[in-house]
């Protein structure tokens, strides 16, 4: 079995680094993320929130349980259309559904 080896992504907004073979790799794609990176660690010094905590607006929070609902609304009706012996296209469309949510998911940050 092989395995793909993905590209790194940036440690705050979660977008593909490029590779530039020398050097130490990038962690940040921007002096902004880096920024806000090091405003999160700071944000938490003195208190008792642990430093890999990720502190986000409540708006955030519950566009993300939103989002998360409807994925898993999608994998719901993946596994009725399958039960309920659903055409081969139409799995398929569903599934693409579902990896287009996920990967919306994925670039929330």
């Amino acid at each position: 079995m092989s395995r793909t080896v993905s590209a790194p992504t940036c440690a705050w907004c979660g977008k593909e680094l490029a590779v530039s073979g020398r050097g130490r790799p990038r962690k940040y794609c921007s002096q902004s993320c880096k920024q806000r990176a090091y405003e999160q660690r700071h944000n938490v010094t003195g208190t008792s929130i642990p430093q890999e905590a990720v502190i986000i607006h409540p708006d955030r929070a519950a566009a993300l349980r939103d989002s998360l609902f409807e994925l898993r609304c999608a994998a719901e009706d993946i596994a009725t259309a399958t039960s309920e012996g659903a055409e081969p296209d139409e799995v398929r469309d569903l599934c693409n559904e579902l990896v287009t949510l996920a990967r919306a998911i994925e670039k929330l940050r």
